[in-house]
């Protein structure tokens, strides 16, 4: 008897699922249009929706309007729902509304003839919320226009503070990005498979590097990652094939799994002296020749961090004193060749206080900072501070 009860049930529920799939609450002319909308949120805003599930809806270029007056009531589209526009072979272009937060599952799934999105205003496309890669109407179109013109060059503005997930995602005509200091989190693969990006500016208010943040971006040659960098999430670089060399600053704590998988032309690696946790395969699919280790107690690596060529025949060079230990270590023992460098030392180091902050300044090439400042009660003298450096 119960399981009747649970079919009876489940049957009504899937009635109504269908019912519901093939409604919209209203629908509007817009540019020569009809869009067609659902109320959400308690009915006070409105989502872009599709006619039925048997026909396909839009075709063309479709715009979608930042609010919309219907029966005496304005309410601003805040979202394009689940499917919206799935299917909609002849869609081959769509304008994004200043209104809209939200892009829901698959919207623009099938839409193989879409090749282009507009914009009006870039700080409300960085906040826009996607449920994954295929909710942005990049990943099928490639090519983003802000005010009519199309973006390659892109600077952010200095009103963004967050890019979102997934915000330029396979944005294919983007060949550089300058991101400005009121930044201080870039989402998950933000920039993902931007195949024509072939630098970035990384300020220094970015503290993380976030999963597939630049994975697949196989025409980017250099990244400087800033000091302000603690972590680089899992697969942040993977596939930069066209990336030579990478220096790890000494502030990053932690390197995520697979976080530069299969950039199979990089010549060099300096990982930082702060680094605590590599992931596994964080270098596999790279034979890279030099590696080098800053960091002072080696601690166990997974051991397919790197590549069996990198291991074989990779030469890894750690600081001065610390060979033995490498030599003891899980993963990084299984280098053939391990040498020690020298640390260079400062010929003539100066030491100044520039706007609030002590700077260390040296002109020997190659010197590395590890400066220590103690103040005792005998450097002190009214209202100034002797400094000493060890």
């Amino acid at each position: 008897m119960k399981r009747v009860s649970f079919s009876i049930l489940l049957a009504a529920v899937l009635c109504l699922m269908g019912t519901k799939a093939q409604a919209y609450d209203f629908s509007q002319e817009y540019e020569g249009v009809t869009i067609y909308y659902n109320y959400i949120n308690n009915g006070t805003e409105l989502e872009v929706t599709y006619k039925t599930t048997s026909s396909y809806s839009y075709s063309g270029d479709v715009a979608i309007p930042e609010e919309v007056t219907f029966e005496n009531n304005t309410l601003r589209v805040t979202s394009i729902g689940m499917y919206a526009f799935s299917g909609c072979n002849s869609l081959t272009s769509v304008t994004i509304g200043s209104g809209v937060t939200s892009i829901g599952i698959l919207p623009f799934s099938g839409c193989n003839s879409l090749s282009s999105v507009y914009i009006s205003d870039l700080d409300t496309w960085c906040k826009i919320t996607f449920f994954n890669q295929e909710s942005n109407p990049l990943y099928f179109a490639h090519h983003l226009f802000l005010n009519g013109e199309e973006i390659q060059e892109l600077v952010i503005p200095n009103s963004v503070t967050s890019i979102g997930n997934y915000a330029f995602y396979r944005c294919s005509s983007l060949t550089s990005v300058t991101i400005p200091n009121s930044v201080t989190s870039i989402g998950n693969a933000a920039f993902g498979e931007c195949s024509g990006l072939t630098s970035v500016s990384i300020p220094s208010s970015v503290t993380s590097i976030g999963d597939n943040n630049f994975a697949g971006c196989t025409g980017l040659t250099s990244v400087s990652i800033p000091n302000s960098v603690t972590s680089i999430g899992m697969n942040a670089f993977g596939s930069c094939t066209g990336l030579t060399s990478i220096t790890i600053p000494n502030s990053v704590t932690s390197i995520g799994q697979w976080a530069f998988r299969n950039c199979s032309e990089l010549t060099s690696v300096t990982i930082g002296s702060g680094v605590t946790s590599i992931g596994g395969m964080a270098f596999d699919g790279c034979d890279i020749p030099e590696v080098i280790s800053k960091i002072e107690e080696p601690f166990a690596i997974d051991a397919y961090t790197f590549s069996a060529n990198t291991f074989y025949n990779a030469t890894l060079y750690v600081p001065e004193g610390t060979i033995d230990a490498y030599k003891a270590t899980e993963g990084w023992k299984k280098f053939k060749f391990i040498e020690e460098r020298e640390r260079k030392k400062c010929a003539t180091p100066t030491i100044s206080f520039v706007n609030g902050e002590v700077v260390f300044a040296c002109e020997t090439e190659g010197v590395e900072f590890v400066p220590t400042v103690t103040c005792v009660p005998q450097q002190l003298s009214g209202n100034k501070l002797k400094l000493g450096s060890t």
